[in-house]
């Protein structure tokens, strides 16, 4: 079975190129092809004798996954990509003032179980490698012709549960001979591993932390977020406090709003509480509705109140940029119907 050339770093071609009797410095060439031109069939390589190619052919697949299916709200894009075993995974093309981003998943499926998360419907299946990470964009690329400048690890999946292969593809897409993607411009989001956050603090990358919180305390918490019972809030935030001091890096707390659920004033506050006086953001997200879950995203007469709550605690705060339920904004939602995929 073929390997994923995008698995590799640049050094590890080296060794590779080396063992089959030809010159290291062909790796240059190779990862120009791949990660400047972004080529998907190693005949396109022009620049290298045709004997490697063939070598390269014979080793390594270039190309990991292609567009099954893609909606669009004009500006936004959300993919559904097939992988090489024919399983699904999502990513988000997001244009912004500052440049395009992408939600990028690290995993077919999750192991979280987030009560209004459509990722978790059908379980977990495997992790992502890093190719297959880096393909995410690069497909992106290829599709919509415009150079992706920032990448966020929040699509299907928990990224500190495929923590290796995770920090092999920040590598990849950060080295000069990869996509040059600084590390300020990547952002590893995670429901709350905390043994994650701790090995965060000695990655060499400075990749900016997120925290999927969802709620001010673990009463609420253990009911949205199961893995709460492992990793309670007061670990969560001991964890942030101990990255903080660590890197001087500011922490972003994503909380999904959910009506009647976490958007209470009270909620609010005992976040303000908690959060004021630390080096935070809090980025709320509205709840993208999901079929089977029967959660609704709040009015915005609330969404305003909770934000403005937070503010007169001196947080600062952002409500993110909804993405429309016609490209089926929430995670997972494009591979479950497409895959018609369902609770177990």
């Amino acid at each position: 079975m073929k390997r994923l050339i995008k698995d590799l770093t640049i050094d590890e071609f080296k060794i590779w190129l080396e063992s089959v009797g030809e010159k290291p410095f062909r790796a240059t060439q190779v990862f120009e092809w791949l990660y400047k031109k972004n080529a998907t069939d190693v005949m396109q390589f022009t620049n290298l004798p045709l004997e490697l190619r063939k070598k390269i052919e014979d080793e390594f697949l270039i190309n990991s996954l292609h567009i099954l299916k893609y909606q669009s709200d004009g500006e936004s894009i959300k993919f559904l990509f097939e992988l090489c075993d024919k399983n699904g995974v999502e990513s988000v093309f997001l244009p912004y003032r500052y440049g395009n981003a992408i939600c990028v998943s690290t995993q077919v499926g999750c192991k979280m179980n987030c009560r209004f998360c459509a990722s978790t419907i059908g379980g977990f299946v495997r992790n992502l490698s890093p190719g297959e990470m880096v393909d995410q964009i690069i497909n992106a690329e290829n599709f919509t012709g415009k150079r992706i400048t920032n990448v966020v690890l929040m699509g299907s999946g928990e990224p500190f549960d495929n923590i290796e292969n995770v920090f092999k593809f920040i590598e990849i897409i950060n080295s000069k001979e990869g996509k040059n993607i600084g590390a300020r411009h990547i952002t590893i989001s995670t429901v709350g591993i905390v043994e994650g956050i701790y090995r965060l603090c000695d990655f060499p990358k400075q990749v900016n932390l997120a925290i999927s919180l969802h709620a001010p305390n673990n009463s609420l918490r253990d009911k949205l977020v199961p893995i709460n019972k492992k990793y309670p809030v007061e670990d969560i935030m001991k964890a942030v406090d101990y990255y903080i001091k660590r890197t001087n890096r500011r922490v972003t707390f994503e909380y999904a709003l959910i009506d009647g659920v976490n958007d209470s004033i009270e909620c609010a506050q005992e976040l303000g509480k908690m959060l004021k006086g630390k080096l935070v953001h809090v980025n709320l997200i509205p709840v993208n509705p999901v079929e089977e879950k029967g959660f609704r995203r709040p009015s915005k007469e609330k969404i305003k109140a909770f934000f403005e709550t937070l503010r007169s605690y001196q947080i600062q705060v952002t409500i993110r940029r909804e993405l429309g339920s016609s490209i089926s904004a929430a995670c997972g939602q494009l591979r479950r119907r497409y895959f018609n995929i369902s609770e177990k």
